[in-house]
């Protein structure tokens, strides 16, 4: 008997269920593609592209609207002859700054067995060699910038290509720029002479709803699973879970998948709401483990001393009690610890991420406000990531406890 034999019972094509599956159709998202049509509407004309600026939370269609469109784009002006359209895509997640992102839009357009160095260049010498690329190219070129809020406030690159025509360091090509951004604030911390030139069209992506998501997920189940497989209850569930959290597709999408593999596991042929509950454990489980790994050292070292509290049962607590001992772990690890309102934000961090609870507590005139933490996950779960810190010296306390 073999080992490994295909799905005749879950899954049709999990592919579809994945994160870069490109759908032939969107759901949903009706009016943010009429706005960005009219956007793009320029280009069909042969005129200078508008720069368009997007921005909303992970999973609410941005980049997948955005390659849709841009495929639909690139198919339409084929049959204009006075019209050349080439599309970069740069995902900016590892940048954080104008001069990575010119090395790596300039490495993208040259072959592979051209490309720059990312170090040891003056900026502006970065600038030069990309517009001498764009010019080669010459025509529209579009350059997409996803997850472009991970430049931070480094965001001269977001002035100088829209301008570099009207500057005159470009004569053959016609840039535009497509910024993409999770992050709410980060056009409001744009400069203003940013501003003008990046956000001359905006397209906020608000959360689906709970109705959309469940559009969303009929549409890839009817390609991507068998059709007794699954059913409206468990899809509604999915859906609902991931509107009342996030409101992403991504995550409704991959709760449905996990309760597949659950359910595939298990050689079981129908998936259930139990397979669903279960995978919303996983994924969560997962997500915190992911989250704490990719603490700096300083959020370990304040991650650490937390579970030392816990364990010795001192939480809620404030910072005044975690401080002193966040202060000892670093020292023992040989790292200088930083000043306690320093230490605070990675506290905070740690909340935001779902890690620990915080609250703030009033006493009015006498003691004032502050906050208290403590854990808001499962402490094995926690100890599971600290065993793995090589770097850092564990208390007994917590060393005893994980092992």
């Amino acid at each position: 008997m073999a080992t490994f034999t295909r799905d005749t019972e879950i899954f049709r094509n999990e592919d579809m269920l994945r994160e870069d599956y490109q759908p032939d159709s969107i759901t949903a998202r009706e009016d943010e593609i009429s706005t960005y049509t009219a956007a793009l509407q320029p280009i069909v004309n042969g005129a200078q592209p508008r720069n368009i600026f997007l921005y909303g939370k992970t999973g609410v269609g941005k980049t997948a609207v955005s390659r849709y469109l841009l495929k639909q784009l690139q198919r339409d002006t084929e049959q204009y002859d006075d019209v050349e359209l080439s599309v970069c895509w740069l995902n900016c997640t590892n940048l954080s700054s104008s001069y990575q992102v010119a090395v790596n839009l300039v490495n993208q357009l040259r072959p592979a067995d051209d490309r720059i160095s990312t170090t040891g260049y003056p900026q502006q010498r970065v600038f030069d060699i990309l517009y001498e690329e764009l010019d080669q190219i010459g025509g529209t070129v579009l350059l997409v910038l996803d997850e472009i809020d991970h430049i931070g406030s480094d965001d001269e690159i977001l002035y100088e290509i829209p301008r570099a025509r009207s500057n005159g360091y470009l004569s053959k090509a016609k840039p535009g720029v497509i910024g993409i951004s999770n992050d709410f604030g980060f056009r409001d911390d744009l400069s203003p002479k940013v501003k003008d030139t990046l956000c001359e069209e905006e397209i906020h992506f608000s959360p689906y709803n709970a109705p959309e998501l469940r559009a969303i997920l009929e549409e890839r189940v009817a390609g991507a699973m068998y059709d007794d497989a699954v059913d409206d209850a468990v899809i509604a569930l999915c859906a609902a879970i991931a509107a009342q959290d996030t409101g992403s597709a991504r995550q409704a999408l991959d709760i449905l998948y996990k309760s597949g593999e659950i359910a595939r596991t298990n050689s079981e042929e129908r998936l259930t709401e139990d397979h669903v509950h279960q995978a919303r454990e996983k994924l969560e489980q997962s997500q915190v483990e992911h989250g704490m790994r990719e603490l700096t050292k300083h959020g370990h070292l304040a991650l650490v001393a937390m579970l030392q509290l816990a364990f010795e049962q001192e939480t809620p607590a404030r910072i005044r009690d975690v401080y002193p001992l966040y202060r000892r772990i670093a020292e023992g690890s040989n790292v200088d610890p930083l000043v306690r309102r320093r230490m605070h934000d990675h506290l905070a961090d740690l909340a935001m991420l779902g890690i620990l609870d915080r609250q703030m507590k009033n006493e009015g005139r006498a003691g004032g406000h502050y906050y208290q933490y403590e854990f808001d996950v499962d402490l094995d779960i926690v100890g599971d990531v600290v065993r793995d810190f090589d770097s850092i010296a564990l208390p007994e306390g917590v060393a005893a406890r994980i092992g």
